[in-house]
């Protein structure tokens, strides 16, 4: 078969077809391996592949045997898929410091604002719990800068968006990649680290009070400040927030 090399992006148009119609659902299990095959004119072989590309994105799983649980299930991972493309898509553009700073800007003031203005208070425990962790004196600079990413996903997390979630935990190792090469131009790690610190609190705080647009100036002064505090490529560049101020 000559587009047999290809034959398994057949498979996954087909289950990407009956996902968008309704025909598959979460929970659903899809048809054996020769059936697929035999439906769709391909081979076992490249069903096989489309299965193993499902399942490494998060949208399946697949258990051996029989019952039940085994066979390949549609599974519902909110961004587990998403995430894992834009860490690949970052890490094989190599995407500038500048235009990932910029991206951050847009979406964390957002995420941030929303937050200070939400009618129903969301759960930021998993980010005070983080914030309580990075007061520890006993970290070395690259613990402290990984719990500080984990801490801008957590208020991502708090606010319930699976799509903006899912960006920012795609965009995660490359933010906290850039923050650890900045290390080597700062002048002083423990005044760097006070000062983060500081400013994660204020961030919280400005939330816990309601004022979207004192979070959206907290978040803003803490992206940008490690920027150009540690001369990392572009930071003498501005770097820009579109988003409309809030009142």
């Amino acid at each position: 078969m000559a587009d047999e090399p290809r034959a398994w992006q057949v498979v996954l148009e087909h289950i990407e077809k009956d996902l968008l119609s309704g025909v598959l659902k979460p929970g659903d299990r899809l048809p054996g391996e020769r059936s697929l095959a035999a439906d769709l004119g391909v081979g076992r072989s490249s069903v096989r592949e489309a299965l193993r590309v499902l399942e490494v994105l998060g949208l399946i799983r697949t258990a051996s045997g029989s019952g039940p649980s085994s066979g390949a299930i549609i599974i519902s991972v909110p961004g587990g898929g998403m995430s894992a493309l834009m860490r690949m898509q970052v890490a094989a553009r190599g995407f500038s410091v500048a235009d990932l700073v910029d991206t951050r800007l847009i979406l964390e003031t957002e995420v941030v604002s929303k937050l200070a203005r939400a009618t129903t208070p969301h759960d930021l425990e998993p980010s005070h719990r983080l914030l309580a962790a990075m007061e520890s004196t006993d970290l070395s600079p690259e613990e402290f800068l990984a719990l500080d990413t984990q801490f801008h996903l957590s208020l991502a997390e708090a606010l319930g968006n699976h799509v903006l979630t899912a960006t920012m935990a795609g965009l995660r190792s490359s933010v906290e990649g850039y923050a650890r090469q900045g290390l080597a131009g700062l002048a002083s790690w423990k005044t760097t680290s006070l000062r983060l610190r500081h400013e994660h609190r204020a961030v919280s705080d400005a939330i816990a009070a309601g004022d979207a647009k004192l979070a959206r100036q907290a978040i803003r002064a803490h992206i940008t400040g490690y920027y150009v505090e540690s001369g990392l490529p572009g930071s003498g560049q501005p770097v820009t927030d579109s988003s409309p101020e809030e009142n």
